[in-house]
């Protein structure tokens, strides 16, 4: 039997009370309860950051965004098309470890680590692409009349611009059967990043005809379906066994009008409450993750780099730094502990709060400087400020401060960090499509502006 496949399956804006096996009495999510049933399920991990492009950058390098220049694009928090910064070529990530380890590698879905040739999936280490290269919002829409048109990539070639966003997760889907099919009989790797449940939603007829909670649900209920059609493909290529699947998201949910949840969490998305930052992790391997296991402990998106390369053989090099930790032993042990003593919270340049083992200081939101303290143990909805009673703790959690300020920087009080890597940067970027009124589109533009309305 050769080394384990990889399947990481990363959605867009699910927020952490979004499945059932999160508590959800709204979205049917059958598949993934059961996969939390026969794996692991993580209640305490986070994403580095509560916005899409610095999470998938460190997720895919194992480092905090700021380290990789990847706290600000241009001033503001995502990379919009067309940008001239991206990830860094530079850059060791997990895919072009595995790559190096003998690993087929394909990434399907939506990138958003940079949008230039030099920038995109296939310069990072994956063989293959099919994707959306940004958020399915960046296209032409009601409210952005005058965005290029959303390009589909397949490598690094557009092969349809303004594709009908109903179709897509099922396209992808079927993307994937295929390549498990191909790679059946070498280890591989798949990033399988869904469009869904970012704004606008756009969903199959038959999905919103069933749900009970609109269009939202109706996504959450194609994200269980999807994996669904993953594993029984495992199943009959005889691929279960050694394969490990990891499902999680990329931030919190926006958690507005249109049904999303991170209850019992505070906050939303773009926020550094635990709302923003805390998201559904489960991992499944049988045979190997004992079925039922549940972890309390402190884990991160950054994890999987160091983790995957560990068990698959592949080499974590040792410069530059990283931030991430290898959990495999917390995997095949439920009762092991963290290898993080404390967790940073970044938004932007700016470190907004610290963890440290169940405790949690607040030191600002965006411009706002605050002092609030929180025992997430006997309080995760961070609604008693214990800042007052707790100045021993608070002294702790403050030289970590210091520590991460010196190393990653701190921009809100002129701290750049010693440790800081350069964004990818080019010259003459231009967007990918640009709207041309004779071209054949689909739909030429998205009737959605916000996700206020919903479509079938």
């Amino acid at each position: 039997m050769h080394k384990p496949n990889i399947i990481l399956i990363n959605c867009d804006d699910l927020g952490y009370g979004d499945l059932g096996c999160y508590g959800s009495k709204v979205n049917k999510t059958p598949n993934l309860d059961q996969m939390a049933k026969d794996g692991i399920r993580f209640t305490d991990f986070y994403m580095a950051s509560s916005v899409c492009s610095p999470s998938r950058g460190a997720m895919m390098t194992g480092c905090y965004p700021p380290r990789i220049g990847f706290g600000s694009f241009n001033g503001i928090p995502v990379l919009f098309p067309g940008y001239d910064v991206g990830l860094n070529p530079t850059e060791n990530t997990l895919p072009k470890q595995l790559k190096l380890a003998g690993y087929r590698t394909k990434m399907i879905g939506k990138w958003h680590c940079g949008d230039q040739p030099e920038f995109l999936p296939t310069q990072h280490g994956f063989d293959d692409y099919l994707g959306i290269p940004y958020s399915n919002d960046m296209g032409r829409q009601r409210g952005r009349e005058k965005a290029p048109p959303l390009p589909l990539l397949r490598n690094n070639e557009v092969i349809q611009e303004q594709p009908d966003q109903r179709a897509l997760t099922e396209r992808y889907t079927v993307e994937a059967v295929e390549f498990i099919r191909n790679e059946k009989e070498n280890p591989f790797f798949l990033y399988f990043a869904h469009m869904h449940v970012h704004v606008p939603i756009y969903v199959p007829k038959h999905r919103l005809e069933k749900s009970e909670n609109g269009a939202y649900g109706a996504a959450v209920e194609h994200i269980d379906w999807s994996l669904s059609v993953l594993l029984a493909e495992l199943k009959v290529q005889g691929l279960e066994e050694n394969t490990l699947v990891i499902f999680t998201s990329d931030n919190g949910s926006r958690a507005r009008d249109e049904g999303g949840s991170n209850a019992p969490l505070r906050n939303t998305k773009a926020t550094t409450w635990e709302g923003g930052i805390r998201v559904p992790c489960i991992m499944k391997w049988p045979k190997k993750i004992k079925a039922g296991s549940i972890s309390s402990e402190l884990v991160t998106g950054m994890d999987f780099y160091p983790t995957l390369c560990e068990l698959t053989g592949a080499e974590v090099p040792d410069a530059p730094t990283i931030d991430g930790k290898s959990i495999s032993s917390l995997l095949f042990d439920a009762k092991t502990k963290s290898p993080h003593d404390h967790f940073v919270y970044y938004f932007m340049n700016n470190i907004e709060a610290v963890r440290m083992g169940d405790w949690k200081l607040h030191l600002r939101k965006r411009d706002e400087e605050i002092k609030e303290l929180y025992n997430l143990k006997e309080d995760v909805g961070e609604t008693q400020n214990l800042y007052t009673e707790h100045p021993e703790i608070i002294e702790k959690i403050l030289k970590i401060v210091e520590m991460r300020r010196e190393d990653i920087g701190d921009d809100a009080v002129g701290m750049t960090g010693k440790n800081r890597r350069p964004i990818g940067k080019v010259s003459n970027a231009k967007p990918l499509t640009e709207y041309k009124e004779d071209h054949p589109y689909i739909i030429a533009m998205y009737d959605i502006a916000d996700g206020k309305v919903m479509a079938g």
